[in-house]
């Protein structure tokens, strides 16, 4: 039973690649390398460079390695770029998506796990928010996960397919083994940032909006371990093959921080200091957002390990240490060279 994993090489995918590798899982990677690193995948992971929404390599793979479920990351994730460029969102997150299902559907294959966003909420009308809260989301990021929602819903329904939709809300951390993390350059993670900032790689740290109504002023966001999001994949597959109903989940813990209160946990973990500057609000940007979480709790066997912020934020840490001193040792390498 071997499991393809689209966008397996990124962020959040390679940590979940890991998660089913290491326990026993036969796994096939699908990524363009665009934000991934072929280098971060286990030894012995196939990898097939190129777009996932390919009807003719999802053919060929699907056939070649006999797969039977699949965990679709794949696509592009940035708020304000999704502004600029909301043709590309939907072409990168709706349109690979429509050509994936299609080629499961023909392939017969009957297990899907989708890789959604809190951003469907929009700003939501009460916090936590639960997954039968309204979706108005307030960007094409948004929009194009949520109109890939609906697709999903109405394959699964009209070909027999079962699946999971997993809703993140902030995801960050790194492994705690510091073997891979977050390397994408000009990455837009809050926590990324602020140990870039840490770390002497950035000369201070943007907070857009300090005018909310919270009780600094600043946005609130629902942090959930990387490692986390990852094991709940393997129990959403788990569910899943064990006949559970199609379903949709939120991915957090249910307690917020605020921006400020997250740049004061990378200051205490790392004891140093950084600048900070403020600026307006962005288009796009959500005040509050904290997941009710009751029932990924109660339908997935799924127990939370690094539910802290200042965990969340050490571990971000050891890996900027780590890979800024792969990057400075690659180009001091290269210039003595």
């Amino acid at each position: 039973m071997t499991v393809l994993v689209t966008g397996g090489a990124g962020y959040i995918g390679s940590h979940t690649v890991l998660a089913l590798a290491e326990a026993g899982e036969d796994v096939v990677v699908i990524d363009d390398l665009s934000t991934g690193f072929s280098a971060y995948l286990p030894e012995g992971v196939p990898l097939f460079i190129g777009d996932a929404g390919d009807e003719n390599l999802l053919e060929g793979v699907i056939a070649q390695h006999n797969i039977e479920s699949i965990i679709h990351f794949a696509g592009s994730v940035v708020v304000p770029e999704s502004m600029r460029d909301p043709l590309g969102y939907y072409r990168n997150n709706f349109m690979t998506a429509r050509n994936l299902l299609n080629v499961a559907v023909k392939r017969g294959i009957s297990r899907f796990i989708f890789s959604s966003t809190a951003a469907v909420y929009g700003n939501p009308d009460q916090v936590p928010v639960p997954e039968h809260a309204p979706t108005r989301p307030l960007s094409p990021y948004g929009s194009s996960k949520l109109m890939t929602e609906i697709m999903l819903h109405d394959v699964a329904a009209a070909y027999g397919m079962q699946y999971v939709t997993l809703r993140y809300f902030n995801v960050a951390g790194a492994d705690p083994q510091a073997r891979i993390g977050l390397a994408t350059v000009g990455a837009t993670h809050l926590l990324k940032i602020a140990v870039e900032a840490a770390t002497g790689q950035r000369a201070k740290i943007d907070v857009f909006g300090t005018d909310y109504p919270t009780q600094d002023g600043s946005c609130i966001r629902d942090f959930i371990h990387v490692t986390d999001l990852s094991q709940a994949h393997r129990s959403a597959l788990a569910y899943l093959r064990n006949g559970g109903a199609s379903t949709t989940l939120n991915c957090g813990y249910g307690r917020g921080y605020s921006v400020l209160e997250t740049i004061d946990a990378v200051r205490r973990v790392s004891g140093r200091s950084f600048a900070v500057q403020y600026a307006p609000r962005r288009p796009g940007d959500i005040m509050t957002m904290v997941a009710d979480t009751s029932r990924i709790r109660g339908l997935l066997d799924w127990k939370p390990q690094y539910d802290d912020l200042e965990t969340i934020a050490a571990h971000a840490l050891a890996w900027e240490d780590k890979l800024f001193r792969e990057r400075h040792g690659e180009l001091r390498h290269a210039v003595s060279a």
